[in-house]
């Protein structure tokens, strides 16, 4: 019995992850309906505003729902939000038991879907293969549980640690292989984060590749003393992909014209306090969860990488690493910025995942979980 109430959660799980990238700051959610061991439907939530996983099941068994069983990977909503709650829709379609994956982290909602439930006669199992899903959703957990967003730094460096030669030349250290995949990845995330550095350096664009329909996702821009320029690749397609600009709240008052003109290139401009003559991070990430940016790469230089962990932010890392030495004293360090005294202090990283890619080895694992 137990192995079949995994094995439908399972489905549930893996139909959730068909939403990846696109249901922020909602989590990502799968359910299944089961009568007589036999899938009557399912459902997954696809981006936030629209149906429930649970409510897309449902409406799809109609009146077989009637005493079948629910699977579904999170604890489904008792109050109303951008939907009705689904613990109304559950009870009224006659199910008789839900069986849950992992409880909703919210604290203020924690617990009372399940309780509605159980108070209305219906049979309720929780904790099944909690530890996937949580993995699953650690954006969505840390983002409702902290109102922070979820840092996952991106470093691709050679053998020594090293992102460009003391020239400055870093095109490129990892293979194109590494790169496509990098780009790839950046539609999982709600928003992309690099340093003033680096846009002046490369203009690059930082569009998201692969699917983004209906997707809202935007590039930060740490500029401390709003050295941006107008002109740059960053504001092509600005009305598709948002462009924040985070600068310190003084210039914001010392650079009117220059504020006016970037909003007419439809940037948004953050203003965000001091630390040290530079951003302070904290404040940035909490103005950005006020923005409802739940889960950011953040793909900025050693400075940025460095500051990032000193103000103990990143999450998760990943590092692509090429079989190359560069060398050099004035070579530029993957990370920089205060780092730690000793070495009882450095950061372990856990559930490390490795991956080759070309030559190229792409090392991954969570700073911390939630």
């Amino acid at each position: 019995m137990a192995d079949k109430i995994e094995k439908y959660i399972d489905l549930a799980l893996k139909l959730s992850l068909k939403s990846k990238g696109f249901t922020s700051p909602n989590p990502l959610v799968g359910a299944v309906i089961v009568k007589n061991d036999k899938v009557l439907s399912t459902g997954f939530h696809r981006r936030a505003g629209l149906k429930h996983a649970e409510i897309i099941a449902l409406e799809k068994a109609g009146t077989k729902a009637k005493g079948a069983t629910l699977y579904v990977t999170l604890e489904p909503c008792s109050s109303f939000g951008r939907m009705p709650p689904c613990t109304d829709a559950i009870i009224k379609s006659g199910i008789k038991k839900v069986v849950v994956g992992m409880i909703d982290p919210n604290p203020r909602h924690r617990g009372q879907g399940i309780k509605i439930l159980r108070k209305h006669n219906i049979e309720v199992i929780s904790g099944i293969l909690e530890k996937q899903i949580r993995q699953t959703n650690q954006p969505f957990i840390k983002y409702i549980t902290k109102n922070m967003p979820y840092l996952t730094l991106k470093i691709a460096q050679s053998l020594d640690g090293k992102i460009a030669t003391k020239t400055g030349d870093s095109r490129w250290i990892t293979s194109e292989e590494s790169r496509k995949f990098a780009h790839r990845i950046r539609s999982d995330f709600d928003a992309i984060m690099v340093g003033i550095n680096t846009v002046l350096k490369d203009n690059p664009r930082l569009n998201p590749q692969g699917r983004t329909q209906g997707k809202k996702f935007y590039k930060i821009i740490l500029d401390t003393h709003l050295k941006i320029k107008e002109n740059m690749r960053i504001f092509d397609d600005a009305d598709k992909f948002l462009v924040i600009i985070a600068t310190s709240k003084k210039n914001i008052i010392k650079n009117h014209n220059k504020i006016k003109s970037l909003i007419n290139k439809n940037a948004i401009i953050l203003g965000v306090e001091e630390k040290n003559g530079l951003l302070d991070l904290e404040d940035l990430f909490r103005k950005l969860a006020q923005l409802e940016i739940a889960n950011i790469l953040a793909e900025g230089g050693g400075k940025i990488a460095g500051a990032l962990l000193d103000e103990n932010l990143v999450d998760y890392v990943l590092f692509f690493i090429a079989p190359n030495i560069i060398g050099g004293d004035k070579s530029i360090a993957s990370i920089r910025g205060s780092g730690i005294r000793w070495i009882k202090q450095a950061r372990e990283i856990k559930k490390i995942n490795l991956r080759q890619l070309n030559q190229d080895l792409l090392v991954e694992g969570a700073v911390r979980e939630y």
